[in-house]
């Protein structure tokens, strides 16, 4: 890889507001345009929203995950944006998706929503490690899930 790949870890606080069909027409847009987007820039990462939040995890070149990055902070959506975490890395985790969504199904909500109510989670207590981790391993299940 190149000696300029950044990794950039934040979460925001979502005011995505409206029904719940609006909200999910929102998210679907946001996706869209982000994945056309990064894979222009050479930005590859994933995407977790629930109705309390976004966490992303993006990386590439600097100038592109900084021009990213300042649009999202400019976006009214995004609230209370927080940079967990921003460093030079040697490779890519997020290599086969320009922006992969994680979260979305009704068993992966139930699941969240279990693991938040039984271990006081609080996404504003995670290190950008953490939060990449998580991000990683959940895109990696569901790329399994949809190769089944």
């Amino acid at each position: 890889m190149t000696d300029d790949l950044r990794r950039l870890v934040y979460y925001s606080r979502n005011r995505t507001v409206g029904a719940p069909e609006a909200v999910d027409a929102t998210i679907r847009a946001i996706l869209a345009t982000s994945r056309t987007n990064n894979a222009r820039v050479g930005v590859t990462g994933a995407l977790m929203f629930n109705a309390g939040c976004f966490a992303q995890v993006l990386e590439g070149p600097s100038d592109a995950v900084e021009a990213t990055f300042e649009r999202i902070q400019q976006d009214e959506r995004h609230g209370d944006v927080s940079l967990l975490a921003y460093e030079a890395v040697a490779t890519r985790l997020f290599t086969d998706w320009s922006m992969a969504y994680v979260g979305a199904s009704k068993a992966e909500a139930d699941r969240y929503g279990d693991v938040a109510d039984t271990s006081g989670f609080d996404i504003a207590r995670m290190t950008g490690d953490r939060l990449c981790a998580v991000l990683h391993g959940l895109a990696l299940e569901e790329e399994a899930a949809v190769a089944a």
